[in-house]
């Protein structure tokens, strides 16, 4: 293993520095909740962008609940992804998936409610999206996200994460126009296993991130939402 983060804000600062070169027009960042906001807010700090959440939810296999089999992601209905290789490899079915949209629906929806506290999403045509994470994994979350990306109509998508497996870059750069990956190692254990410090993040610290960078974006005289 070549690089080993402290933290999530170390991650998002090492991601910045990617970013910040490569001349992105009209930036916003999109965060995905709750591990991609300590990462996303180090990013939209460094490109002076306004930050954003998109909330999707993984569904876990039944007896593995941390091995993504799918994800749900947001908008005016359910957008969900279904993860079929790793669907069979886990034995488990399709039906067993859709049962658990609606417990990931209302998760979202509570999550929505606690975050953004009845904000609307940031209007994304004509900008540059940059959805963040903390890594991926299988993929089956991002893919949901970016489902519910391309719905927005930005005028392009920017993928950008600290780590991910080397296999599954191929298959997101053809979902994306660009995608910064700082770390992507040949074999891959676990995202956490990159970070020093990989303690959960709680909803009172996405709340006060997201405050935090209203208050930057405030204090700076709007420039961010420009």
């Amino acid at each position: 293993m070549s690089t080993l983060f402290e933290n999530r804000a170390d991650a998002g600062k090492r991601l910045a520095k990617k970013l910040a070169g490569m001349g992105l027009a009209k930036p916003v960042v999109l965060a995905l909740p709750r591990g991609g906001v300590p990462v996303a807010a180090e990013v939209a700090k460094a490109l002076d962008a306004p930050l954003d959440l998109l909330l999707v939810r993984k569904i876990g296999a039944p007896m593995q609940p941390e091995l993504a089999i799918g994800a749900v992601g947001d908008g005016d209905e359910p957008t969900l992804y279904i993860d079929e290789e790793t669907l069979i490899a886990s034995g488990a079915t399709r039906e067993q998936v859709i049962r658990e949209v609606p417990r990931q629906w209302q998760e979202i929806g509570r999550r929505r409610q606690v975050y953004l506290q009845g904000r609307l999403p940031l209007k994304l045509l004509g900008r540059t999206a940059v959805l963040v994470d903390d890594g991926i994994a299988t993929g089956s979350t991002v893919r949901a996200a970016l489902q519910v990306l391309r719905r927005r109509q930005p005028e392009q998508i920017v993928l950008a994460v600290p780590v991910a497996p080397a296999a599954e870059l191929p298959h997101l750069c053809g979902l994306v126009d660009k995608l910064v990956c700082i770390e992507a190692p040949e074999r891959f254990g676990s995202v956490g296993a990159f970070y020093m410090d990989f303690a959960q993040v709680e909803d009172d610290e996405v709340v006060a991130l997201l405050g935090a960078q209203r208050h930057r974006e405030v204090t700076s005289g709007g420039r961010t939402q420009l």
